[in-house]
């Protein structure tokens, strides 16, 4: 059962839903796996990815958007997550992904990003996103590429230290 009043989107192979209570162990396994998920902001304890995963069902419960469960239709199994993501502080609306362990290389992220933004025009009526994206994690920046998003600057996150801000497509041109 979701956590939070978010929609049911679908691609060809996967579910985009809002977060159960069963997903919050593949989180914690990939925020406490540092090599894996600095680029996201990993943490060292149990109880900070923990509290990561109840601030995604607060940031849904405030914004009304946030970070979906990315399901793999084949295996019902959680492959990662992508949302709309604008806690406190942050410049503006931002579309992020992960993708966990054993579910790299095969287009996920990209397709799930595809309809999370399709949704954020469509449904949110945001007009414009950004991907926030740590220096050095070349896998984001190429899908942010991949995706039509523009290198805009690099900005001081004041969670995360330095950022570059990727622009995507705006909604007219993402829609027409």
């Amino acid at each position: 059962m979701s956590l939070v009043n978010a929609p049911r989107l679908e691609t060809e192979r996967l579910i985009l839903r809002g977060p159960e209570a069963d997903d919050a162990e593949a989180m914690i396994a990939f925020l406490l796996d540092r090599e894996r998920s600095d680029g996201f902001g990993g943490y060292d304890h149990r109880g900070d990815a923990w509290r990561w995963f109840a601030l995604n069902v607060g940031h849904w419960h405030l914004r009304g958007y946030g970070y979906f469960t990315i399901e793999d239709k084949a295996t019902g199994k959680p492959a990662g997550i992508c949302g709309i993501w604008e806690p406190e502080g942050w410049p503006e609306p931002e579309i992020g992904w992960v993708v966990f362990e054993g579910y790299e290389g095969r287009g996920i992220a990209s397709e799930a990003a595809l309809r999370v933004r399709r949704y954020a025009y469509e449904d949110l009526g945001l007009k414009t996103l950004t991907s926030n994206i740590v220096p050095g994690n070349a896998r984001s920046v190429a899908l942010a590429e991949r995706l039509g998003a523009v290198y805009e600057r690099t900005y001081t996150n004041y969670h995360m230290g330095e950022d570059m801000l990727y622009r995507h497509p705006p909604a007219e041109e993402v829609l027409a």
